[in-house]
């Protein structure tokens, strides 16, 4: 099963953080795009959806999908060993409820504390839909 992360290609920490899933999963579960892109539009994606946080969408059913704090941790979930801390995590609802709160404050604040890059950062591992995106 693969899934596309839907991502802020301007925001310093989130290429990061993509950079880092790329370099463990290798493509292999995940695929990526930047919110900046026009292929957003054929995951039903529009700019204002985008402006809740990253998006995350399970390709083979693409209506099962996460956002912000949500689609980080179903990602963590997807790790080799990650759905056993996740899991516990969304269990206790302190840890829970600080969690999207932190999230909801990055989110809003990723340009001034991390900063915004000049160029969109394109994945290695592009999401594709049609025929017409490159392949790995």
């Amino acid at each position: 099963m693969t899934y596309t992360v839907i991502y802020d290609g301007n925001c310093n920490l989130c290429t990061t953080l993509v950079q880092v899933l790329e370099r463990f999963d290798q493509g292999d579960r995940f695929h990526y795009i930047p919110m900046q892109d026009q292929k957003i539009q054929d995951y039903g994606i529009t700019a204002q959806d985008c402006e809740q946080g990253m998006i995350l969408i399970n390709d083979t059913l693409p209506e099962q999908r996460w956002q912000g704090s949500g689609a980080a941790e179903e990602i963590g979930r997807l790790l080799p060993m990650g759905e056993v801390f996740v899991n516990l995590y969304r269990g206790l609802p302190g840890p829970k409820w600080l969690g999207d709160q932190i999230y909801e404050q990055v989110r809003d604040n990723r340009y001034a504390w991390f900063g915004k890059r000049s160029q969109t950062y394109q994945s290695t591992y592009p999401a594709c839909k049609t025929d017409r995106c490159p392949t790995p």
